[in-house]
């Protein structure tokens, strides 16, 4: 039995090539694997009651791959994290808090979405706080859905304008942060997403070998880590043309 992770495919209609290498993927995991999306699944999602032909698609998509027998888990990121247990439920994915540590060929593996690592993103750091809350989210949830999806591309806009005036250690995570997170939920290894900068990172902390694996984002490749007897492969692939 194989362990699949994606992140940061950020899924919409108008991105084709990465839908087509999506359902290409989908094809992979076998009865008896695992899938975990940590999070950025979506481009952005304003809540479960938004109905379009796309999200039934990737929806059916899901819900037929754990009917084929593929365990399908879902984390939130930090373009999605209004996703719910309705659409998780239709979809036939559990739904997993941030952290998440799981039994990994007999080894506790952290499992993030990787942007509450990123500390020294001040403002960042200030919009997740308030984002997360909530009372946040059911003020937002309360809005009409032509308001809703007029704040999500105001915010994206926002926020692209603002990340290409940032330093790029800053959109980076906070290596002590990592260990901090490693010591508390007494683990030697992580996974996560968000950065967009795919690889694998050892070294030494309180004499302990510790490793962090990055999973990349699909906007020109398509990227996966597959673990398999304890054998972790970060995989790149081509997206099809679509």
């Amino acid at each position: 039995m194989s362990t699949w992770f994606i992140s940061d495919l950020h899924l919409a209609p108008e991105e084709t090539r990465i839908t087509a290498g999506f359902l290409d993927f989908m094809l992979e995991p076998q009865a008896g694997d695992s899938l975990y999306i940590l999070g950025d699944f979506f481009n952005y999602w304003i809540g479960d009651d938004v109905q379009h032909p796309y999200i039934e698609q990737i929806q059916q998509v899901l819900k037929a791959t754990q009917e084929r027998g593929v365990a399908v888990f879902f984390m939130h990121g930090n373009r999605d994290f209004l996703l719910g247990e309705t659409f998780c439920k239709a979809a036939g994915m559990t739904l997993l808090s941030d952290p998440t540590v799981i039994d990994l060929d007999g080894e506790p593996v952290v499992l993030m979405h990787g942007d509450s690592l990123c500390t020294r993103d001040e403002a960042y750091m200030a919009f997740r706080k308030m984002a997360r809350a909530p009372q946040w989210q059911q003020q937002f949830l309360n809005q009409s859905i032509e308001e809703r999806i007029a704040f999500a591309q105001k915010a994206r806009d926002e926020s692209q304008s603002s990340n290409s005036m940032k330093e790029e250690s800053i959109m980076d995570v906070t290596p002590a942060e990592v260990d901090i997170e490693l010591t508390k939920l007494n683990s030697k290894r992580m996974i996560h997403g968000h950065t967009h900068r795919p690889a694998i990172h050892n070294w030494q902390h309180n004499g302990q070998a510790l490793e962090r694996i990055v999973l990349g984002d699909w906007y020109t490749k398509g990227w996966y880590l597959k673990v398999d007897n304890n054998q972790y492969n970060l995989v790149e692939f081509d997206l099809p043309t679509a």
